[in-house]
């Protein structure tokens, strides 16, 4: 009966924010855990913060204080009004130490009560078995109350030399393991399964997901063809990641509209989700002058060795595709002009962060924002105090734009 009464009044909830909410943006907060201790001179000393950067530069201590600072921060967002919270999943590297997501996300259904909480997502080719990842979601969802956002990704290329996967099975085992993740939410079990990559005489999960048929399903991707026409196929949303210049994005977001259109719908602005980094302070100059030193961190020290695109990975028409894009993706060389016309990243006052994230709302037709507060080896306390900030000038705003367009101002919002 408790079951019944907590999966009715979460299907109420979500139909009220389908009635109410279709034109005001989704609003998640993006926590990301880079490592913001790397030495002085790391990006001329080393080649990659991912796979070989030595764990010797990880301090475990620090690592302690980090983690409760950051799942303070997450939780913090239900206080502050957001929809939302996002973690995701990577290995073996300085920039994001969150090898496993469902821990933090299991964290975070005890430190909250009525947010979603996206898990985007497990790598499903690096699973085996996949029915682990079955089981984990579904029991977030239960534990949560029927809050979690069941996020499925193919995993970025340097996962697949971490843990020593064939990446040339990557796209097929994705497409098996999802399809069997599904199968086991909703189809009565046991029963068999058997497949090219996952044989299973029992599949008869316990326990099964509290959101019925199951939890909603969210794909990040970056461009790649095979992904965006899978995601439309299925119905899924998509998630456009961030440090591409936003003309890039808005052609991927493109792309997903026409893979849509041919199977015969318009996709709405929900199902499509975009992310960027943001910092907010009390005046435009103040913003850059404090984010400034901690974002060029990141990228100089952080993002070093993410592009790594192992044999296989994709297919050959998604590689011309990607690397087609790879001038448009965040780099050292890139002035702070650079950052700002090409909205790799969000900065300034309440107001200029606002209009610009209205503007770009408008201007990529996405109706959900993931946004990143913590980067590279910006101090907790600058991080707050941005985040306060956004929440008590910035995001009371954004959900009351209704149809919102951009400002008179629009043409100083034009990207470069």
């Amino acid at each position: 009966m408790l079951c019944a009464q907590i999966a009715n009044e979460t299907k109420m909830e979500l139909a009220q924010q389908a009635d109410t909410d279709v034109h005001v943006p989704q609003v998640f907060l993006f926590h990301l855990m880079s490592w913001p201790y790397l030495p002085e001179g790391f990006d001329e000393r080393y080649d990659s913060a991912w796979v070989w950067c030595p764990n010797s530069l990880y301090d475990p201590v620090r690592g302690h204080v980090l983690y409760n600072e950051y799942l303070r921060t997450l939780a913090s967002a239900e206080d502050l009004g957001f929809d939302g919270v996002c973690v995701n999943e990577h290995h073996q590297n300085a920039y994001g130490l969150m090898p496993s997501p469902n821990l933090m996300a299991a964290a975070l259904t005890q430190l909250t009560k009525r947010i979603r909480i996206a898990v985007i997502g497990d790598a499903l080719p690096l699973y085996n078995p996949p029915l682990r990842v079955a089981e984990e979601y579904a029991m977030l969802d239960v534990m949560s109350g029927g809050r979690l956002i069941a996020g499925m990704v193919i995993g970025s290329g340097p996962e697949y030399f971490s843990y020593q996967v064939n990446p040339t099975y990557a796209r097929e085992r994705f497409r098996e393991a999802l399809e069997l993740i599904i199968q086991a939410w909703t189809r009565p079990g046991p029963f068999l399964w058997n497949s090219k990559h996952y044989f299973y005489r029992h599949v008869n999960i316990w326990p099964r997901p509290l959101q019925q048929p199951h939890p909603p399903i969210w794909i990040p991707g970056v461009g790649s063809l095979e992904t965006i026409e899978l995601v439309a196929e299925k119905r899924f949303a998509y998630m456009g990641l961030p440090y591409f210049h936003i003309e890039s994005n808005r052609r991927v977001f493109e792309r997903f509209r026409e893979a849509c259109g041919r199977y015969g719908y318009n996709p709405e602005p929900q199902q499509m989700g975009w992310g960027v980094a943001v910092y907010v302070a009390e005046s435009d100059r103040r913003a850059h002058e404090e984010f400034w030193p901690h974002f060029r961190y990141f990228v100089r020290n952080c993002l070093k060795g993410i592009g790594l695109l192992p044999p296989g990975y994709t297919s050959e028409q998604s590689a011309l595709a990607i690397v087609s894009q790879r001038s448009s993706f965040l780099s050292p060389e890139h002035t702070w002009q650079d950052i700002d016309r090409g909205y790799y990243a969000i900065v300034g006052s309440p107001e200029t962060v606002r209009d610009k994230l209205l503007y770009c709302l408008e201007y990529l037709g996405v109706g959900v924002l993931m946004l990143g507060f913590q980067a590279g080896s910006l101090p907790h306390e600058l991080a707050r105090k941005s985040l306060g900030l956004f929440a008590a000038e910035v995001l009371p705003a954004m959900k009351r734009a209704r149809n919102a367009k951009p400002t008179p101002a629009e043409s100083s919002f034009r990207p470069g």
